[in-house]
């Protein structure tokens, strides 16, 4: 499952198959209330996602009961599990067992889905940036984790943030300030209308750091002709090789490299961002080799779900970012409440999301209108 601020996705797998036999799609954002993330709004969505998958998929499944379920485990990201998913570590064991007969399940941060998706279950390190921006490396005895705070105490070099700087240069040529820039200028007009009513624009919503990130494109588009914009993505630039230079794994040689993957919507404004990058990881985490992420936060829970069902997940459990209930001594694939199923026909299903706190790692850019995506 990838959950999110845009909505949820699944991706029913097989053991010995690394792609999905099957994806489905559910629009609405599981609810977040005092008590932390909604678990009873995101059973509602995943129970019906699932069956439907094995009715698909599976000959014999979708019935409803443990006795014809073909999962065997279960791996679940969401967004802001690690400071908002108390409940669902309390409430999901127990309803996906009485449920699907699953008693292999995973807990996971969409950082950690989005890591296992990018690198697999090697040593490195990788930097998810979408509204926000999250750097998280192990070197598969822990997890070293730095920014993801949200647009107002981090996410430093995200979209949004770089959507808030972008806005901030506009509005300084608006007053005739230092450090504004005519072009950014021009470009908020044409997305978001007159300067001055910007602000009854942004402060009434309650998604500012997707409006925010939607800007982002527009500094992008810039910089290529306005110092301010390329000066703009520069200090992004240094802000994502900070956060990539906390995380890598220091075991091994000194000229041992780091791979580093680059994932999320961010990193597809190309060149303006990504030439400054390139320069700014080698002058601050020289040992690093940046790669682009081979998959997304939805692959990487699949593939979570495939070493938890066959006993061979590998990297390191956390009671917040990577939670396994029950760790202990791995059962044998395809043994699940009533009649499990045989090893060849057993299903992995995984759950993964998208954003941590305010991060959307692997989501494209809100459109320019402002959408709700976060």
């Amino acid at each position: 499952m990838d959950s999110g601020g845009s909505g949820l996705r699944v991706a029913l797998g097989a053991l010995g198959r690394s792609a999905p036999v099957g994806t489905t799609v559910c629009a609405a954002p599981v609810r977040t209330g005092p008590g932390g993330i909604d678990a009873d709004h995101l059973l509602e969505q995943l129970l019906p996602a699932a069956r439907l998958l094995l009715g698909r998929h599976v000959s014999g499944g979708g019935s409803g009961g443990p006795e014809d379920s073909a999962i065997t485990a279960v791996a679940i990201g969401a967004a802001g599990m690690a400071t908002l998913g108390g409940r669902l570590r309390t409430e999901l064991p127990p309803a996906l067992e009485q449920a699907l007969g699953v008693r292999r399940l995973a807990l996971a941060a969409d950082a950690v889905t989005a890591y296992a998706g990018a690198v697999g279950q090697r040593p490195g390190a990788v930097v998810a940036a979408g509204t926000g921006m999250i750097a998280l490396g192990t070197d598969l005895t822990s997890w070293h984790r730095a920014d993801g705070w949200g647009h107002l105490l981090g996410d430093s070099g995200g979209g949004a943030w770089i959507g808030r700087a972008g806005l901030d240069a506009a509005m300084r040529a608006h007053d005739g300030r230092r450090g504004g820039s005519a072009a950014l200028l021009a470009r908020l007009e044409a997305v978001f209308g007159p300067a001055p009513e910007l602000p009854g624009l942004l402060y009434p919503r309650t998604d500012r750091p997707a409006v925010l990130a939607s800007f982002a494109p527009e500094v992008a588009a810039c910089a290529g002709h306005d110092p301010v914009a390329a000066g703009i993505l520069r200090e992004a630039a240094g802000h994502i090789a900070e956060a990539a230079a906390a995380v890598c794994p220091k075991a091994g040689a000194d000229d041992e490299p780091c791979e580093v993957a680059l994932t999320g919507g961010l990193f597809r404004m190309g060149d303006p961002l990504l030439v400054p990058l390139r320069e700014e990881l080698a002058r601050q985490v020289p040992q690093a080799r940046a790669v682009p992420g081979s998959g997304d936060p939805l692959a990487g829970a699949l593939s979570i779900a495939q070493a938890l069902a066959t006993g061979d997940l590998l990297l390191p459990r956390h009671p917040t970012l990577l939670c396994v209930p029950g760790d202990g001594p791995a059962e044998e694939p395809g043994q699940a409440l009533g009649q499990g199923p045989t090893e060849q026909d057993s299903q992995p299903v995984s759950l993964s999301s998208d954003k941590s706190g305010q991060m959307t790692p692997d989501c494209p850019l809100p459109e320019r209108s402002g959408t709700q995506n976060q």
